[in-house]
């Protein structure tokens, strides 16, 4: 299981949100095999007042959190990183000082998901990577 969250600056996200969308979820499939049709991202879009960042930072910051069932290797997850990092600044040009990622891992008892805790999940993808 894999939520994203995504947020920045509405003039820099909402012209890039289809184009990330896909980066994001392409990503996840590539690294940790999250199937396509599992794509569940939250778009947080803030007016300049509401996103403080520091100054060495452009209107392109970016923050993006992934939230995601513990069980996959330190190798695996800076994998995910690297290539997060690659295909966003190839495909929407945001700069790596532009962009945070934050991995955040729960168990999957902490879950509930269609009626059921998350360890009770029949899943159609491997999670220990």
């Amino acid at each position: 299981m894999v939520q994203v969250k995504i947020y920045g600056l509405k003039e820099n996200i909402e012209p890039k949100r289809f184009a990330l969308s896909y980066v994001v979820q392409s990503s996840l499939t590539e690294a940790i095999g999250t199937p396509e049709k599992k794509r569940f991202q939250r778009f947080i879009i803030l007016k300049p007042e509401d996103f403080i960042f520091p100054s060495d930072r452009t209107n392109n910051y970016t923050i993006i959190e992934i939230i995601m069932f513990e069980g996959r290797s330190v190798e695996t997850k800076k994998n995910l990183i690297e290539l997060l990092y690659k295909k966003i600044q190839e495909t929407v040009d945001i700069a790596p000082q532009d962009l945070e990622i934050t991995l955040i891992e729960t168990p999957k008892s902490n879950w509930g998901v269609r009626g059921v805790p998350g360890d009770e999940l029949d899943l159609d993808y491997k999670v220990d990577l």
